[in-house]
């Protein structure tokens, strides 16, 4: 049975796919933003656990019997979450606060089955964001924007991105967006992948 990943994320599928998980890809059109406003006080970790599983069961209530891997990621500097930026004016405000500090990237996934969670985790990379000059803030946008228009932190770690961090503690896909080795040995567990 192929995995249903509730996300279009280009990130998640080619963490999938270059680890060999067949899959296929629904959107699972939750509004997030409602869900985060009724989230006020909850941890990173805890936000970006409530999204995936709301979106995990979106697309499992449409899915009868199928496995489904919802995910989602949060970013927090200095108690304060973060999410994608709105425009480049807002990214850049984003890179001028996180200038000099440690980011803490939660990443989560649930695998659901007919609307019950069956697996779920989240995990958390904390990454030192050096010190940003104005005019680097600027040519480094000029370069990426808009494809972080899509990504909490305004960066891809894969691409320039990385010239954003001095030290980075956690595991590179939990960066990436999703918690794969977790992942793999829940597919294994569930009889998915050979174990």
């Amino acid at each position: 049975m192929t995995l249903v990943l509730a996300s279009q994320s280009y990130s998640r599928k080619m963490m999938l796919e270059a680890a060999g998980v067949p899959f296929e890809a629904r959107s699972s059109d939750v509004d997030e933003s409602a869900i985060k406003r009724e989230l006020i006080g909850v941890t990173g970790c805890q936000i970006a656990s409530v999204l995936a599983e709301a979106k995990a069961l979106a697309v499992s209530l449409a899915m009868p019997g199928r496995l489904v891997l919802g995910g989602d990621s949060m970013v927090e500097v200095c108690g304060r979450q973060f999410d994608k930026p709105t425009s480049r004016e807002n990214a850049a405000e984003h890179l001028e606060f996180f200038s000099g500090k440690d980011m803490h990237l939660h990443s989560a996934a649930v695998l659901m089955r007919d609307g019950l969670v069956i697996w779920k985790t989240c995990e958390t990379a904390k990454l030192r964001v050096r010190e940003l000059s104005p005019a680097f803030i600027q040519s480094y946008l000029d370069r990426e924007w808009p494809e972080v228009s899509g990504c909490v932190g305004v960066f891809r770690i894969e691409a320039l991105g990385v010239q954003l961090f001095e030290q980075i503690e956690g595991s590179h896909f939990t960066v990436l967006g999703m918690p794969l080795l977790a992942l793999l040995g829940a597919l294994r567990e569930q009889g998915e992948l050979p174990s």
